[in-house]
């Protein structure tokens, strides 16, 4: 009972965060919140295999492959405003409040009597019965659902797949572009210099010196630039100046 009135609200607060949040990896974290609590509810209740589901197959790989899949593709908060079905916004208003509605009088009308046949259902343990059932009285139904996950799984992947309209560029074309970018745009031909001024001293901050020894501008981050954080060489050569001096007075 503890364990219910600490995550229910966490529950309904996720739940609720998930309907109003902007950004879509958002709503995903916030609907791991709201898998996991229900998982331990579940352990709480002594139901051990509904509780490994619940991690293993629903958050560990079915929610966190729409997270990756999210993070991969990237969806701006401004597509979510385009409707690319005329109309859906209000169908799915309508379906809300009609699913709302159902759930309403079906639960106000649930009556909760003694538990039948629990004990002797999981004699043995919970996990052996369930695998007992699913394998013998319901193995057509189970096999019918693997089956249809299957195929919308190989639907998904043709529907996904693209072809190829250009050629694919081999070494020879990436390098006689980089070429012609440097020729047209003036992007840097080859990589750019490593940061560093001396042997030892070669933070990312602090930038390479060039052949007439005025630093490299290409060699350090234009973040820190804009931070105004790029080390100065002169600077530097007092550091290491001073460091020797006091190697010498050590010594001496």
């Amino acid at each position: 009972m503890t364990a219910f009135w600490v995550l229910a609200p966490i529950m309904v607060l996720a739940a609720l965060g998930i309907l109003f949040v902007r950004k879509a990896v958002h709503a995903a974290l916030l609907l791991a919140v709201v898998m996991i609590s229900l998982a331990v509810l579940y352990a709480v209740l002594e139901a051990p295999f509904l509780f490994s589901v619940q991690i293993i197959v629903y958050t560990g790989a079915i929610l966190m492959l729409f997270l990756f899949v999210l993070m991969l593709v990237g969806v701006d908060a401004s597509d979510s405003v385009v409707e690319t079905i005329k109309g859906q916004r209000v169908m799915a208003w309508v379906t809300g409040l009609a699913f709302a509605v159902v759930m309403i009088v079906g639960l106000t009308q649930i009556s909760f009597g003694p538990d039948a046949g629990l004990e002797e259902a999981n004699d043995g343990g919970n996990v052996p019965a369930l695998a007992n059932l699913l394998f013998s009285r319901y193995v057509f139904a189970f096999e019918v659902t693997s089956a249809l996950l299957i195929t919308a799984a190989v639907g998904a992947m043709v529907l996904a797949h693209r072809e190829r309209i250009t050629p694919k560029l081999t070494q020879a074309d990436l390098a006689a572009q980089r070429v012609r970018d440097f020729t047209e745009k003036g992007v840097h031909l080859g990589p750019l210099p490593p940061p560093g001024v001396y042997a030892r001293h070669n933070a990312v901050d602090t930038p390479a010196l060039l052949p007439d020894g005025s630093p490299a501008p290409a060699s350090v981050s234009r973040v820190l630039a804009a931070r105004g954080s790029v080390r100065v060489a002169a600077d530097l050569a007092d550091d290491i100046g001073e460091i020797e001096a006091q190697i010498e007075e050590d010594k001496a």
